[in-house]
């Protein structure tokens, strides 16, 4: 048994267990006491650290996307980035995998949600979008109709040479070009050689008009492409393998004999012509002055200073603009004002077209319409073009047949399916919201306006006039959430289950005959340019309009529930961006109502276009590893780069004016960051993504925006603030010597 009592040598206790207690309550009282002086006496008010389930989600996803080794001040972007190129790898389904990328699958799960559920009683608009998502899923049936309907149809548009016998004896003869390519556009939405549109007049944006432009669709994407060596070599050969390939499965599919030669004479004949017809277009460089491109005329003058012959017959522009528009029955007139934005392609064509036959120029636009619907056909005609997908973007499978689909439904009956998605995943609260944050960062636009040193006071007038009209379009249209009107605007659509060939021949119908028929109709400037069930934002120049749809309204970029710091970063930015774009390259030659017309005076325009030039410098010089060391193109991106660069200072500025009204916010938990430099990590983050090499290319060639890292890395390059908020020195690498400002 163990002792119980104390040894002889222990001394008897001096304080009773009582008084022990006492003593400890006091000391717990004086050390809790201590603490809050110390507390108060260092930290402000409402300096608590941020706990609700939105500031813990924002916390985590910020420390698991961004590299805290990278020192910010060196490369932001990686900074910011690192962690999520690290977890993140590009889908064998994607050319590209980025910030978007995933909000647009998160989006296309909720459409695949609500497109599959039935619903008792639901419009009729909505039965038929459910109907049309049912038709492309339907793989079985795709499957067991093989490409007979796009067999079935090629007679309609008079059919493709090279996959038919005996095309001159019964096509040959009556055929002209302005019948073939006026069937494929006023039925197909498809307009080769001759661009044929009704779109805005920019003088006068209230009125639609017909206009004439290059052909602006090239199966090549860019015309750098048509050289085929280096770089572009695995494309074009992809290219011509895709029209062969395609040509012998409809031959074997009519039972015709295959003549390999024969097939690759003409194949290298379309391609020489695509590629004659790509080197007559005019350059994005040449095309960036809207005021260059409006040629305005009658109709009867294409006639007589733009001759188009093929094979002794001339293109008779009257009787081919009389084709597409007698189907809507318009009638047009020799006197009828057309606007001309390509002439300089218009006579280069005309050289062009007396090198080649008719047998050419029909094999090259069927052949052009032909390789776009493989898409609707069987699992042996959308393998035709495996190898040339891989060798444009680099990807080696297509995206699950329901995330398709969704996609496809969403473009084509884009009102139906975001009235579906604003009611499944949208809340009312983001539109508040949103019209605070907008108000703010036009004030500060309109604020910094005066104290621009470059621009002169008549036209900071006009500039502020222009900034204050601008309408905004937040989460989706409100007539999208009434059925007459939903029913109303798709109640020429009929879908069969079975026929989704035929449904999208039916949606190229229905979508070009509406354009068409807005030619004597006065433009409505309420209508929105997009769908609410889209990750992206607009502006509109002819509306003067921002457009900020439902898809966009959600983490990173906004949340009611994440920090300001946050919002400002993510959808501030955006905001500011679109805004700016009003005001960019292209947006300056847009007064307050729309219209094309110069409010600038000499002097004002001369300085904006001095300080262009440093961004095209600035960014012209970023080289970029993805895409072979490549340099982007400043010219093509200048307009994007401007508005990256106005909307970041817009948007901070705003953010330090919110602070100044409503005080700090609380600290976000286990991130040692300031608001400050939160609101430029959102920022950057938004901006996380990958390419493929062979996207990559693509990207620098055709798209008018700079990579994500060099949006992130130039714009913070320019903006001294970013260097305040991280304590960057003057030899960093994120503050160069010499920055671009414009707004």
């Amino acid at each position: 048994m163990m002792e119980t009592n104390p040894p002889k040598s222990a001394k008897k206790p001096r304080w009773t267990s009582l008084e022990i207690g006492l003593i400890t309550i006091v000391s717990l009282l004086f050390i809790v006491i201590l603490a809050l002086v110390i507390l108060f006496a260092t930290h402000k008010s409402g300096d608590e650290v941020c706990t609700t389930a939105d500031c813990t989600q924002s916390a985590s996803r910020l420390i698991e996307n961004m590299d805290a080794s990278v020192d910010p001040c060196d490369n932001f972007y990686q900074y910011a980035c690192g962690g999520w190129l690290k977890k993140n790898i590009i889908p064998e389904t994607s050319s590209r995998y980025s910030t978007f990328d995933i909000l647009r699958d998160e989006m296309e799960v909720v459409l695949k949600g609500v497109l599959e559920r039935t619903v008792e009683g639901e419009a009729v608009a909505l039965t038929k979008a459910k109907t049309l998502y049912r038709s492309c899923t339907n793989e079985s049936l795709i499957e067991a109709r093989g490409g007979s309907p796009l067999l079935h149809m090629l007679p309609d548009v008079f059919e493709w040479p090279i996959a038919v016998d005996n095309w001159e004896a019964t096509y040959g003869k009556a055929w002209r070009l302005e019948d073939t390519i006026a069937r494929l556009n006023e039925k197909y939405g498809t307009q080769l050689v001759v661009n044929f549109f009704v779109g805005t007049d920019d003088r006068d944006s209230t009125s639609h008009i017909i206009h004439f432009d290059q052909q602006t669709s090239l199966g090549l994407l860019s015309r750098d492409y048509y050289a085929c060596i280096g770089p572009y070599a695995e494309a074009c050969q992809a290219y011509v393998q895709f029209m062969t390939d395609l040509a012998k499965l409809i031959r074997t599919d009519r039972g015709l004999a295959i003549n390999e030669t024969h097939i690759r004479e003409e194949v290298t004949r379309v391609m020489e012509l695509e590629r004659d017809i790509a080197n007559a277009t005019d350059t994005p460089e040449d095309r960036n002055n809207p005021v260059l491109l409006y040629n305005k005329m009658e109709l009867g003058d294409l006639n007589a200073n733009f001759t188009l012959e093929v094979e002794s017959q001339v293109f008779n522009w009257s009787y081919f603009t009389a084709k597409i528009m007698d189907t809507v029955n318009i009638t047009i007139p020799d006197t009828e004002k057309v606007i001309n934005y390509s002439p300089n392609y218009y006579r280069r064509l005309n050289h062009i077209l007396g090198k080649y036959g008719k047998r050419d120029l029909q094999n090259y636009v069927v052949w052009r319409f032909a390789m776009n619907m493989v898409v609707g056909l069987s699992r042996a005609y959308r393998d035709t073009r495996k190898a040339f997908r891989k060798a444009l973007s680099g990807t080696t499978s297509e995206a699950a047949v329901w995330r398709q689909c969704a996609l496809y439904v969403n473009n084509n009956m884009d009102n139906a399916v975001g009235r579906l998605y604003v009611e499944e995943a949208f809340s009312e609260k983001s539109k508040e919201l949103m019209e605070a944050m907008i108000d703010d960062i036009r004030a500060v636009f309109v604020s910094n306006l005066h104290d621009l040193t470059w621009m002169d006071a008549q036209t900071k007038k006009a500039a502020e006039e222009k900034a204050r009209a601008i309408r905004e379009r937040i989460g989706y249209s409100d007539n999208i959430m009434k059925d007459d009107y939903l029913n109303k605007e798709y109640k020429d659509l009929n879908y069969n289950a079975e026929e989704y060939f035929e449904n999208i021949l039916q949606n190229l119908e229905y979508m070009q005959k509406r354009r068409l028929r807005k030619l004597r109709v006065k433009v409505n400037k309420e209508e929105w340019v997009t769908g609410a069930a889209v990750v992206n934002a607009f502006y509109s120049s002819s509306r003067n309009q921002i457009v900020f749809p439902a898809g966009i309204l959600q983490p990173p970029f906004f949340s009611k529930g994440q920090p300001k710091s946050l919002n400002y970063g993510g959808i501030g930015m955006v905001i500011g961006h679109e805004i700016t774009h009003g005001f960019d390259d292209n947006g300056r030659n847009y007064d307050k109502d729309g219209d094309l017309k110069d409010w600038w005076t000499a002097d004002s325009t001369q300085r904006f276009l001095q300080l262009s030039k440093c961004m095209v410098d600035q960014y012209g010089n970023f080289s970029w590893d993805l895409a072979n060391g490549l340099h982007l193109n400043g010219n093509n991106t200048l307009g994007e780069n401007i508005a990256d660069n106005g909307g970041i200072r817009q948007a901070y500025q705003a953010y330090q004016n919110y602070v100044c009204k409503h005080g700090e916010e609380p600290p976000l938990p286990g991130i040692d960051l300031s608001h400050n430099q939160l609101f430029f990590l959102n920022f950057a983050q938004v901006w996380c993504g990958t390419h493929r090499p062979e996207q990559a290319v693509n990207s620098i060639k055709i798209d008018v925006h700079s990579p994500g890292k060099f949006r992130v890395l130039g714009s913070l390059q320019n903006f001294p603030e970013f260097a305040n908020a991280y304590k960057c020195k003057k030899q960093g690498h994120m503050v160069p010597d010499n920055i671009c400002r414009v707004w």
